[in-house]
């Protein structure tokens, strides 16, 4: 069966057998893991991981004419959700924890990674993430404060996992190729992070404050409080910094002083 990639579901399909094995070997497989692999294609790294022999897999492919692909080369070895991982993310009741892959689709993979964090007892259900991003939407994930690249992104994945960038990779190693390069990035989920009582609100104040970067942060203060100079004193933050100097510790606290002046 000849399989078109879909620009409308952001289909590149990984062909490179090398950087699919160091994919792989990244997520340290045994016989006991559940794995969960979103978006497989045509089922090259689904390959890759059957050859480790885990416990049990699972796909979750959106599209029809793959899912019909996938069956006829895999059979009965993986199961198989024809779906949007965005509608059943928080639907999964097979074996935990499960080691997640993904080879993110470009237009939804910080949708993808941030329904992920809104998970409850995200490191009861999750072992650890292995994905491929865009490199720029990489780069921003991983990014610290004071740098260029520091954002919501950074914030929100920084609240609820460990990260580490493995490697860079080509546009050469996809079909079809696309104009970016991409990026391997693993996120181990916390055992211990700050509570909230909403992610909302963590992504309501971080959308607020790099709305507009490059302004100091009384601006977004004074949107958030009514006396913003006090909550500044209170929290001993300099308004003249700008958003990209705040630490995540920081923003938690603007956060829970948010949750608590909304009660």
């Amino acid at each position: 069966m000849s399989i078109k990639p879909k620009k409308s579901l952001g289909q590149n399909f990984l062909k490179d057998k090398n950087i699919l094995s160091k994919i792989v070997d990244v997520a340290e497989l045994s016989a006991e893991d559940i794995v969960l692999e979103i978006g497989p294609g045509t089922g090259n790294l689904t390959e890759i991981i059957l050859e480790k022999n885990p416990k049990s897999i699972y796909v979750v492919e959106k599209d029809k004419k793959l899912t019909v692909l996938l069956e006829k080369k895999f059979g009965k070895k993986i199961n198989i959700i024809n779906n949007d991982i965005l509608k059943c993310y928080n639907d999964f009741n097979f074996d935990l924890p499960i080691k997640v892959f993904g080879n993110l689709p470009y237009n939804i993979s910080t949708k993808i990674l941030t329904s992920f964090i809104k998970v409850k007892n995200l490191n009861k259900i999750f072992k650890k993430f292995i994905f491929v991003f865009q490199k720029e939407v990489a780069d921003r994930i991983m990014a610290d404060e004071n740098t260029k690249n520091y954002g919501r992104l950074s914030i929100i994945s920084s609240w609820k996992m460990n990260k580490s960038k493995i490697f860079n990779i080509s546009p050469e190693c996809f079909h079809p190729v696309p104009k970016v390069w991409s990026s391997l990035i693993t996120l181990s989920p916390k055992a211990n992070y700050e509570k909230l009582d909403k992610f909302k609100n963590l992504e309501h104040i971080t959308n607020i404050f790099f709305n507009q970067r490059r302004k100091m942060i009384k601006k977004p203060m004074k949107l958030l409080f009514k006396n913003f100079e006090d909550v500044a004193i209170n929290l001993k933050l300099d308004l003249n910094l700008r958003p990209q100097n705040l630490s995540l510790r920081k923003y938690i606290e603007i956060c829970k002083y948010y949750e608590n002046s909304n009660i």
